[in-house]
């Protein structure tokens, strides 16, 4: 009995002070570094908002439905005043309750509604899409746009509620909606905390706009937003191996409206570009082949940067090689203590299905010199070239079988009390410290990359869920969970009503989730030299990514988009053209 009167009294203690300016104080000690300091004070000397003993404001703290009526009620005197609805009687709000008359003035002005069997739900931890719309509600905010204006702002739009899309299209176009930390990206159900909840107030007040910074308030966009791209490859193509041809490829594209170019910079043991690293590693800067030869005495990165921007495409250079290179390259025979291995002692890894005389070996990916080794290789190209992300693929995984050198297998032992790997290469907890692992130097790659230029984005090129995982331990769902990627790109090569089907959201909730939280495009096969595929089957898959709301599409690979097709070139422009219309930027974050 006694520990109950105390928590109720320290629960009434508590609601009072996020209610009531009791502690009125605008020095709170925890908000040096928030964000949103300067709101938060400015909002504090106006009484809308207060602090907790201790000088502490707790911006991070929830907000519940009855303390966000609170302070509307504080900031809003003159709507409260003005009632346009008679007052209701909810059934969980007593009469003593501590919040019950600004929960009436709220519900008569309109801020709020109730809920079901006429209750208000005060102690309901209250969602940002709420709170949005109870602002927009209450200030009779309409869209002055079509309410598809908040398709524009987020990259999470399909997550809104649809009770909450035309409010939040009337918050955002009025710049009271906020975001932090990434500007496009709403989320509208997780709880509001009481630091946003005050960014949203200062913005929804005259007197107190501008003191959150223009970063973390999304603008509308009336224009559309698509990731159209293309990768562009060494293989089977000479497109980079000349500066006239390269730079005739880039008008192309971006006459027929692409916006986005992947060019690899690494395969083949070799890189494309000239590269410091890989002349010190292996004596030679660009690929020395003699197929290559077209590369040697010039930067084709460099070129393609230069031609993109003058036409206002997106550069993402493509590691594609990324862990992966032919056993007889210079870099891996220099290199064999990189090399790792398969239960049976086998370092081959599969005859490569683009030149069956290639026998790849995979780089261990958890020994501190290869990942050196790929970071001095990302270092230089982020530090050196306008680029506007990186990408990787399921290269920079690691093939199931493998893991069992004797790097490995110590590191195993050194964290499992000396238990040695399980034989079985598919065991769920194997594979799950492998892809931690992997996890673990993403996260370096990330950071290392940010501390250089926080703009540039890191982008995967994944094979699809589960398989990634189960054959290559590329976890990118976890991956992007964990914040790692800004852009992913499923290789989602099915042909006609295959992808419509594997692509379902309700099928695949992985997709749908990447779709909701970045911008999610899909690879689509344009088709390879031995099996082109026609435009009708391209138009398809094209119209089925825009049905099912992804951000966009690259194709794999420029050869095949009209060089190498069924329909000749001019027939398979002018499909390309019914397909991308007009100019539209990319989606970023």
């Amino acid at each position: 009995m006694r520990r109950a009167w105390i928590f109720g009294f320290v629960t009434l203690l508590t609601l009072l002070t996020i209610a009531h300016p009791t502690f009125s104080q605008t020095n709170f000690t925890d908000i040096q570094s928030h964000w949103a300091k300067p709101c938060i004070e400015k909002l504090a000397q106006k009484g809308i908002i207060s602090g907790f003993p201790g000088n502490q404001f707790r911006p991070n703290e929830p907000v519940t439905r009855a303390q966000f009526a609170a302070m509307i009620a504080k900031a809003f005197p003159e709507q409260m005043n003005a009632p346009s609805r008679p007052a209701i009687q909810f059934r969980d709000v007593p009469a003593n309750f501590w919040a019950r008359d600004v929960i009436q003035k709220a519900y008569r002005s309109q801020f709020f509604s109730g809920f079901e069997n006429q209750t208000f739900k005060p102690d309901l931890e209250i969602p940002r899409a709420q709170a949005l719309t109870a602002l927009a509600s209450g200030l009779k905010l309409k869209p002055t746009n079509d309410v598809e204006l908040s398709n524009k702002a987020f990259i999470d739009t399909r997550t809104i509620p649809n009770f909450a899309k035309s409010a939040i299209a009337a918050t955002t176009e009025k710049q009271i909606t906020v975001n932090y930390p990434i500007m496009r990206r709403l989320n509208p159900n997780r709880t509001a905390q009481r630091g946003e909840i005050a960014a949203f107030l200062c913005q929804a007040l005259p007197d107190t706009q501008g003191l959150i910074s223009n970063q973390f308030i999304p603008k509308p966009e009336t224009q559309a937003r698509e990731i159209r791209g293309v990768w562009l490859t060494n293989i089977d193509s000479d497109v980079l191996f000349e500066k006239e041809r390269l730079s005739n490829a880039v008008n192309e594209l971006a006459r027929l409206n692409f916006n986005t170019l992947y060019p690899t910079v690494l395969n083949w043991g070799y890189t494309l570009y000239p590269s410091n690293v890989m002349q010190q590693e292996i004596g030679f800067p660009v690929d020395p082949r003699p197929a290559a030869a077209g590369l040697r005495d010039r930067d084709m990165l460099q070129e393609l940067i230069t031609e993109a921007r003058s036409k206002g495409m997106a550069v993402i250079p493509w590691f594609e090689f990324g862990f992966m290179a032919p056993k007889d390259s210079e870099l891996a025979q220099k290199h064999k203590d990189w090399w790792t291995q398969k239960r049976n002692g086998s370092v081959d890894y599969q005859p490569s299905a683009l030149d069956g005389k290639q026998i790849p070996v995979w780089f261990n990916p958890f020994k501190p010199e290869v990942q050196q080794y790929l970071l001095n290789l990302v270092t230089e190209v982020v530090e050196k070239y306008d680029v506007d992300g990186i990408q990787f693929d399921d290269h920079f995984g690691l093939p199931v079988s493998f893991g069992y050198d004797d790097f490995t297998v110590n590191l195993y032992k050194k964290e499992h009390q000396g238990k040695a790997p399980p034989s079985n290469e598919r065991d769920p907890e194997w594979s799950r410290w492998r892809s931690d692992k992997l996890q673990d130097f993403l996260t370096k790659l990330f950071q290392t990359v940010k501390s250089r230029k926080p703009n540039v984005l890191i982008s995967l090129s994944p094979l699809d869920l589960p398989f990634a995982y189960e054959e290559h331990l590329v976890d990118w769902h976890k991956w992007r969970e964990a914040g790692l990627l800004e852009e992913v790109i499923p290789q989602i090569y099915f042909q006609g009503q295959k992808f419509v089907d594997r692509s379902n959201p309700d099928n695949w909730a992985t997709l749908k989730a990447a779709r909701d939280t970045v911008p999610t495009a899909i690879g689509i096969l344009s088709g390879l030299s031995s099996t082109p595929r026609p435009i009708e089957e391209i138009q398809r898959q094209v119209k089925a990514v825009r049905d099912q709301g992804y951000a966009g599409m690259s194709f794999f690979f420029y050869e095949t988009l009209w060089n190498k097709s069924p329909e000749p070139i001019s027939d398979r422009k002018a499909g390309w053209q019914t397909i991308f219309k007009e100019k539209v930027e990319r989606f970023r974050l």
